[in-house]
């Protein structure tokens, strides 16, 4: 009896946001996947990636040719519930930017993708920043704020020929929308302006670096939980808590999501690939104020059931006990 009460209790609380996910994923809905994740790169094509770079045996590579080569290294290996956008600016012979539109990774057409731009130009790099946020946060909306979304920079300089500001108010835009934002500085001299701003930078002086820094970004691409298993083990937690110091949890849960739901335009430096790996993931703010943005995705809810389920449970058993009770009491003595 107490299992059928708990699993109904699951159902109705469950039951809106998989019908809404149903209907996206299908063909009446939209037939957007819900559950993916996206990654949009900004590749700088500007000329002063033409320089070159020394690799790990003393030789020179051309930056542009390594960015390159580093990006189908590793997109290649990426699983098919990544999708992939690429926008490319300066290049002197792409008259499209989106070289490659945000979607699922058709090996062929990437590579074609990535291979095509020549380095040449200036570096509008907030221009361009801007036109990949507004397509993630499109895409957000298809999916009704499910999956992650992130904007990988990979640039060798910083911004020019456009409003001193674009770049900053594109980063506060992004972080507050809940878009993680990675930068790699390819072969800079200094530190980009962006590393104090964004999730994590990273710095690129040879090939090797490029390759392992790209490879780094992806990996923490798609981290999910298993919100099944998981909700099952809180419920074990919290099997012997009285149900005042729950109430009492789930107050203090609330208010500090509602502290993070905005993420501050200053997120923590990060220089290294092995530092970057290990930062914990900053804030993220819910999509149009109602979903979820990334991987977390129902833990909330969840959370909230599971503590409905203890609540209905400590009732049932209450209740049962009291039917004992009474039916010993009405036994008649021998």
């Amino acid at each position: 009896m107490r299992k059928l009460i708990l699993t109904a209790a699951l159902m109705a609380a469950c039951a809106p946001g998989l019908g809404r996910a149903a209907d996206a994923a299908t063909p009446g809905g939209g037939g957007v996947d819900v559950y993916t994740d996206n990654v949009m790169i900004v590749l700088d094509a500007s000329g002063s990636m033409n320089g070159n770079m020394t690799d790990a045996r003393g030789r020179k590579v051309n930056k542009m040719d390594a960015a390159k080569a580093a990006l189908l290294e590793v997109l290649r290996r990426v699983p098919a519930t990544t999708h992939v956008g690429v926008l490319v600016f300066s290049a002197s012979n792409v008259s499209d930017p989106w070289v490659y539109p945000l979607g699922p990774r058709d090996d062929q057409a990437l590579a074609k993708a990535i291979n095509l731009p020549q380095a040449n130009g200036q570096t509008p790099l907030g221009t361009y920043m801007t036109m990949a946020k507004e397509r993630l946060l499109q895409r957000r909306k298809e999916q009704l704020g499910y999956g992650t979304y992130r904007l990988l920079v990979v640039t060798d300089g910083e911004a020019n020929n456009e409003p001193l500001d674009l770049v900053d108010r594109c980063v506060t835009e992004l972080l507050t929308s809940g878009v993680t934002v990675d930068v790699i500085g390819v072969c800079m001299s200094g530190r980009h302006t962006l590393a104090t701003r964004v999730h994590s930078y990273r710095a690129a002086n040879n090939p090797e670096a490029l390759e392992r820094a790209v490879r780094d970004v992806f990996a923490e691409v798609g981290a999910k939980t298993d919100t099944g298993a998981a909700a099952a083990s809180v419920f074990r937690e919290i099997s012997g808590i009285p149900s005042e110091v729950a109430a009492a949890a789930i107050r203090a849960l609330a208010s500090g999501a509602a502290d993070k739901s905005t993420v501050p335009a200053g997120a923590a430096d990060n220089t290294s690939p092995s530092a970057a790996a290990h930062q914990p993931p900053p804030g993220r703010a819910p999509a149009g104020g109602r979903r979820p943005t990334d991987s977390s995705g129902p833990w909330p809810w969840m959370i909230v059931v599971v503590v409905i389920m203890f609540v209905v449970f400590i009732f049932a058993s209450k209740a049962g006990k009291r039917q004992r009770t009474g039916g010993q009491r009405r036994k008649p003595s021998r």
